[in-house]
């Protein structure tokens, strides 16, 4: 049994961002005397960080029989729904490209009323291409991750450009307004 998770950097990258973009926000309500109450706004960042830790703590398993995408007990299956695919009822993956340009890869089968988008944002993703060929047969060559590290480690650094000017942005809320 193989099992393949959100690559770290991915993982890291997105809590970051989802930092960078929401923190600052009670900070600058209290300064604007916003009519939304700073606690409120709290809560919101709090219920949207586990929302986001959830979609990230995606896991794909890996095993003789099948593939599937499993999420951890604590995630609601309401939120999010894994799904299991059996090898043997894999007959191709399909390319689709994405509004961006980019393309993704679909599982499809004979026997499933819907195709299963093929996880790309995994570490050891060419260990799980290379595992799709051997379970299955199909030649998956040209098949590519969405998103290349290097984009997710410019977007990293930029991030934490974004960090920078929420601290600045905070001292000034909470100096500026005291």
């Amino acid at each position: 049994m193989n099992i393949f998770k959100i690559s770290p950097l991915i993982r890291i990258t997105l809590l970051c961002l989802y930092i960078a973009l929401t923190v600052p926000l009670p900070f600058l309500a209290d300064f604007t005397d916003a009519p939304l109450p700073a606690w409120l706004l709290w809560l919101g960042i709090t219920l949207g960080a586990i929302a986001v830790y959830a979609v990230l703590s995606e896991r794909v398993i890996v095993d003789e029989d099948q593939i599937q995408v499993t999420y951890p007990t604590w995630v609601p299956s309401f939120f999010r729904q894994g799904w299991s695919l059996p090898w043997k009822e894999i007959d191709n993956l399909k390319m689709r490209t994405t509004g961006q340009g980019g393309m993704v890869y679909y599982f499809t089968s004979p026997t499933a009323e819907k195709a299963y988008l093929l996880p790309m944002r995994v570490a050891g993703f060419n260990r799980l291409v290379n595992l799709v060929t051997e379970k299955t047969g199909i030649d998956t060559v040209d098949v590519r991750p969405l998103a290349q590290p290097w984009m997710y480690l410019i977007l990293f650094i930029l991030t934490m450009f974004l960090w920078l000017i929420d601290g600045w942005t905070i001292w000034t809320a909470t100096h500026l307004a005291g």
